[in-house]
């Protein structure tokens, strides 16, 4: 890692710095301001974090680049900025954290795996789960949106990894103590740290259990995918496929819950989703959008390799860049008018699934799953409004709100 002195990067040091890493900047949700500003000022910057830090990168080319380019910037050093200065155990084996070709090895059977013939076949099992989680919303008082939205990617990801129904409210608790340790709904006693360790220790342990069970009756899931992989001519080791069943259970929840709580949260009370609902040709990009707007991984890190230049701006060898992709997402040159949640916008080149070799591997997973709930939702359900204060996650790794209490009529 770089250490280079922050005075020895002024002409490229942040206007008016402010702490991307704070998770209270997403909590009060100041950072779109934050980061248009620095789209405007400094869309390559030195982000100093102690004796150490990061460049930021926040223009949608300048994200392209970087996240395209393993060559020049790996992602075997670490993905999120809670790895800053640490370095990633699961480089190399954890197909988020491993480079091309290795990631390609890992990638391709589970790529065949979550196929759109094969999604398209859960099709009915994710509307059953669908239907069941609106159910309530008919009753007319308060309906907790986002804790109902919480438990969707759970029932997915379960399903296609065969994991026991009982479990998936304890997983999806440990999913999110992962993804947002500061925030004090998933919060130990003891603090974020000790909250990351323990969710980890729990979830590896229980991938681990699993894993073995699965051993001695092996099915048509993803877990029983990777226990068939090979990587460099052997299969997968035991703590290759925990890693990996770790990184599928996250992605999922991080992926598939934000897009429709971030879409009620500014769409309720306005004509929009009545206008959508009587579009359903508009449900395609109508989605798109709803992804676009949430942006729900907010950032991803990387490591170069090389000096290279980004923009102008020289970065050592060695140094971290943060591509932040929410901020991507509302870039002025590539989106008209990106502060409107637009349900007819064409073209979208939203970079929320990532781009490039590690482009999210759950993405048709997810977009089926949210083309059925925005379907059902719009279907079922009209003159939808906000029924108390939407609660923003406390996450610099996750955009997304803990609860949104919402009314509805039905239809």
């Amino acid at each position: 890692m770089t250490t280079v002195p922050p005075t020895a990067r002024c002409p490229v040091l942040a206007p008016q710095p402010v702490d991307l890493i704070d998770p209270d900047l997403y909590h009060a949700g100041g950072a779109h301001e934050a980061w248009r500003r620095l789209r405007r000022e400094a869309p390559v910057s030195w982000q100093p974090v102690g004796d150490i830090g990061y460049w930021s990168i926040v223009g949608h080319a300048e994200a392209n680049r970087v996240l395209r380019d393993h060559a020049t910037f790996t992602s075997e050093q670490g993905t999120l900025l809670n790895l800053l200065g640490k370095g990633d155990p699961a480089g190399g084996r954890q197909m988020a954290a491993t480079d091309p070709p290795r990631h390609a090895h890992l990638r391709g059977p589970l790529q065949q795996a979550l196929s759109i013939k094969t999604v398209e076949n859960d099709r009915e099992a994710i509307r059953r789960v669908v239907v069941d989680l609106l159910r309530p919303l008919a009753d007319g008082g308060p309906y907790d949106f986002a804790a109902a939205m919480a438990t969707l990617p759970m029932a997915v990801i379960g399903t296609m990894m065969a994991l026991p129904q009982q479990d998936w409210p304890r997983l999806v608790r440990l999913a999110h103590a992962c993804i947002a340790a500061d925030d004090p709904e998933f919060q130990l006693a003891d603090g974020p740290q000790a909250t990351l360790v323990t969710a980890h220790r729990e979830l590896f342990a229980y991938f681990q259990d699993l894993v073995t069970e699965r051993r001695r009756a092996p099915g048509d899931d993803l877990v029983s995918v990777l226990l068939t992989m090979e990587l460099d001519g052997r299969r997968l080791s035991p703590g290759e496929i925990v890693s990996n069943c770790y990184s599928l259970l996250l992605g999922a929840t991080v992926t598939t819950a934000q897009p429709p709580i971030a879409a009620m949260v500014e769409l309720a009370g306005t004509p929009v989703l009545d206008d959508w609902a009587a579009h359903p040709e508009l449900l395609g990009s109508g989605v798109e959008e709803a992804l676009r707007w949430a942006s729900p991984t907010q950032h991803f890190m990387r490591h170069t390799t090389r000096d290279v230049e980004v923009r102008g701006v020289p970065i050592p060898a060695g140094d971290a860049v943060v591509v932040w992709l929410a901020s991507a997402n509302r870039d002025e040159t590539v989106f008209a008018d990106p502060y409107t949640f637009d349900i007819r916008r064409r073209p979208n080149k939203h970079i929320a699934f990532g781009v490039g070799a590690h482009y999210c591997i759950g993405h048709t997973v997810a977009r089926v799953a949210l083309r059925i709930l925005f379907a059902e939702l719009l279907g079922r359900f009209t003159d939808f409004e906000l029924a108390g204060a939407p609660r923003r996650m406390r996450s610099n790794v996750i955009a997304g709100f803990t609860h949104l209490p919402v009314t509805a009529r039905t239809r």
